[in-house]
This record gives structure tokens, sequence and C-alpha cells, in this order.
């Protein structure tokens, strides 16, 4: 049976809808239970780093089996890690048990998404590009939004939630059957580490600037769900407003995705991001002054969701405008490894933070993150070796 590429599409953004879920459920799932459990901020944030430091262990030996296997299998298996990990978090509550299982869901999330991104972004054309990799952050996100919601599960049993996810995982990684398999262009040959170095050298080169939106995205994403929680807990929030909080950013950030991405089409990606970052500082900043006030605080993070939850999509988008295309799947990786970066450093960090400065208000230190690469890519975005091409094709 022959699958359309529309179908086929909707496919694979399913799919990273559902690795979004898992996601979005982890980090505050783990993080309160081990709240509870009398586990140290910054041990709890050690742990959250484990998903990350596989994505990042992985990261240098993913382009080679693509373009060997082709994009199917990649995904088949990264699939298959991530159901196996989730069935086996209940059988044995332990931080290092548990930290191994998220390093093995980093693998599998990561096999799972470079496969799929660098697919969408190879048969999307090029007038659709922009609207196909937002609408790909979009699945993502609305599985990140609703995932927090399965915290609560955690009241009536603390496996539930995992198994729960398990098994959406798995129905929905079944669909991959249906699928025919394709290879990346075989242009050059990248059987080995240093030619996959090489390219990354030169992916750098050209769009380093386009990979500060996925490091801030990531350490956004990670500390806000990985970090706030124990810091909720310790300011007096109940598990249930958390948990809501969490869920209205990123409804926020579903909301603006695909509208953002048109805009970017239309304005440009670094005119876009700068915007974003500058009122994403802001939000996070005046979330700080109102967080002992419950529908203020709703609304400073649905906006700040509204502008910087497209920061990763936007990141990608404005990466495709810097890369020769032949290195496209070396910039695709980088994205990864810039996301995994900053959702490496966000959980510790947070967890530090929370530690060393206990009347500091979390959100100062998002606030100052995004303020940082928003004058970064205000200074050096212009830069880009291809930027000037770029802008003229706009």
């Amino acid at each position: 049976m022959k699958i359309s590429l529309t179908t086929r599409f909707w496919i694979l953004v399913s799919l990273v809808a559902i690795s979004g879920f898992s996601q979005g459920m982890l980090l505050p799932l783990i993080a309160i239970i081990f709240e509870q459990d009398g586990v140290s901020s910054t041990l709890n944030g050690l742990n959250a780093a484990g998903l990350y430091i596989g994505i990042l262990l992985i990261s240098p030996f993913m382009e080679a089996p693509l373009r060997k296997y082709g994009y199917k299998p990649v995904i088949l298996v990264g699939g298959l890690f991530v159901i196996i990990a989730l069935s086996l978090f209940p059988l044995w509550k332990s931080v290092v048990f548990w930290f191994i299982l998220r390093l093995i869901i980093g693998i599998g999330d990561h096999a799972l998404h470079f496969a799929t991104q660098t697919w969408i972004t190879s048969f999307s054309p090029k007038e659709s590009r922009g609207r196909n990799i937002s609408l790909y952050g979009l699945s993502f996100g609305i599985g990140f939004a609703i995932g927090p919601l399965m915290a609560n599960l955690v009241k009536i049993n603390e496996a539930l939630p995992f198994i729960l996810s398990a098994i959406l995982c798995l129905i929905t990684w079944g669909f991959l059957f249906f699928l025919q398999n394709e290879f990346p262009e075989q242009d050059v040959a990248v059987n080995s580490l240093p030619e996959t170095m090489k390219r990354f050298s030169q992916a750098i080169k050209y769009g380093w600037i386009a990979f500060l939106s996925p490091f801030g995205y990531g350490f956004l994403e990670s500390s806000l769900n990985g970090s706030f929680p124990i810091y909720g807990l310790r300011i007096g929030l109940n598990i249930e407003f958390i948990s809501l909080l969490l869920t209205t950013f990123a409804v926020g950030g579903i909301v603006f995705q695909l509208p953002l991405g048109i805009l970017s089409d239309k304005y440009g990606r670094r005119y876009v991001l700068s915007y974003i970052l500058s009122i994403g500082a802001l939000a996070f900043f005046t979330a700080s002054l109102l967080e002992h006030t419950m529908i203020p605080l709703l609304m400073c993070l649905f906006i700040a969701g509204m502008v910087v939850g497209s920061t990763f999509s936007l990141g990608i988008s404005y990466m495709t405008d810097l890369m020769p295309s032949r290195l496209l799947p070396a910039g695709n990786l980088l994205c990864g490894i810039s996301f995994s970066l900053g959702s490496l450093a966000g959980p510790y960090a947070g967890g530090i933070f929370i530690q060393l400065f206990s009347h500091a208000s979390f959100f100062h230190i998002i606030s100052s993150m995004l303020f940082v690469i928003f004058l970064l890519v205000i200074v050096f975005g212009s830069k880009s070796p291809l930027y000037q091409k770029t802008s003229e094709n706009m």
C-alpha cells in the first residue's frame, strides 16, 4: 500500500507529538516524586540531565546509520528504546536506575527526532518548508503541553503515568510499519567519525547563530519543567497549580507556533527571533514579581509561551536558511545537540540556583538567559556567511 506524502507527514508529526508528551510528563513527574522523597534539588536536576546526556552521547554517531539504513529503521529503533525504558520505570525506584532509563530515552528520542526532522525537511517543498517545520514544532508542543498533566496521576499510583505513556508510544510507533523506507541524499561519504566532525565544523561556521535558539529553548524547557516544580513546592504552590502553569506555558506556544512560523517566512527569522526573545525575557521577569498571585502568573506564563515556545522550530528554520543544502543533515544534528546542551544545563543550573539563591525568584535565571541570546542575535545575526544571500531571497 502506497502512502501519500501528506499521510507520511502526519504519521511522522504524530510520533513527535507522543515524544513531546513523554518528555513533558517525565520532567515534572520525576522532579515531584524525588522532591517528595527528600532528594536534593541539585541531585534532582542532575538526574533530569540523563535524557540530554543520552542525546549528546549518540549525536556524533547518528548521521552514518541514517545514510546506511534509511529513515524508517532509525525511527523504529529510537521509538523502541523509548517504549522499553518507559515500561521499566515502575520496576525499581532508584535515582541511579532512573538516570540510566532517562539516558536510554535520550538516545531513543534523539534518533527519532533527528530522523523525522531530516525526513520532513528533505521531502518538504521550499515554499512550504517553514510551514511544515512549524507544524513539526507544534506537534511536539501539543504533546509537551499535555504531558505535565499526567503528574497528577501520581496521587493514584506512581506507576500509572509511566504505563499509560508507554502504551501511547507503542500505539503510535505501530503506524511506522505502513511507511516505505527512504534514504537521504548520498552526496558524500560520512561513514567515519572524522568526516562527521568535519561537517559539523563547516555547519557551525555557517549557522552557529541559529543554534542559539534551540539551546535557549532546551534550557528554558528543561529548567521550567525539571526545576520549577521543586521551586514551586518550596514557595507553597500545590502540584495541581504547578501542572497548570506548565500546561499554560505550553498551550501559549501551541497557539502561536504556526503564526510565528508564517511571520518568519514573510519578515525573516532573525527579525522575528529578536522580538520574541526580548518579549519572553520581559514576560519571565514580570512573572518573578507576580509569582504569588494566581491569575497574573498564569497570564505571564501564557504570554511567555506564546513567544518563546516557537524558538526551537524557528531555530531550525533559521538554520535551514543559512546552511548549504549539503550540510543540512549536520545542521539538523547540531540543532539537536544545541537543544540537548541547553537542556542539560537547565535542570542543573536551576537546581543550583534554587539551593544557593533561596530568596531570589527562579524566573530570574530564565529571563537572563533569554536576554543574553537576544543580544547575541541582534549583534551577530547578520554576520553569517550566507546571511546576505538568504536575506535577498526572502
